[in-house]
């Protein structure tokens, strides 16, 4: 006759594991295949607006206020408009967005800046990126709001 415990944990681990594609497994499919998307749109508008060597990087600066004040926009039509299927958040918000908007080659761009001697343009990247997506993010939402209040007068 064994212990309790022992017979309890071999009961444990011959149970059957919930199936991948019922948990998780979508949201991450979803992320992964809107994070292409968004990453191709990046890439597409870079190769569209290539940054000056030791410029002002705006091709990022503009890719990354336009990917905030569409997460502006975005969460509040799926918050407070429209029922989406459980997916739709992962894929657009996390997934296209996160893959459009870069905080990797915004990084990059202040440490290239930085190296070539162009530390105040560097700091005012940095200062500005931050402010104007923060203003972005706020200035979609609240749009968004106002214009939603007025199609339902």
């Amino acid at each position: 006759m064994s212990a309790p415990e022992a017979e309890s944990l071999r009961a444990r681990s011959q149970a059957p594991r919930p199936s991948v594609w019922r948990g998780q497994g979508p949201v991450v499919a979803v992320v992964a295949l809107g994070g292409a998307i968004g990453a191709v749109a990046r890439y597409a508008a870079s190769l569209r607006w290539p940054a000056q060597g030791g410029g002002f990087p705006w091709t990022t600066f503009g890719i990354n206020v336009v990917g905030c004040a569409v997460i502006g926009v975005f969460m509040v039509v799926v918050t407070d408009v429209w029922a989406a299927h459980r997916l739709v958040r992962p894929f657009f918000g996390t997934g296209v967005l996160g893959g459009f908007t870069t905080f990797s080659t915004y990084a990059v761009d202040i440490q290239k800046l930085v190296d070539a001697g162009r530390p105040r343009t560097a700091l005012a990247y940095l200062a500005a990126t931050l402010i104007a997506a923060l203003a972005a993010v706020w200035l979609g939402a609240t749009t968004a709001r106002r214009v939603l209040k007025r199609r339902q007068r």
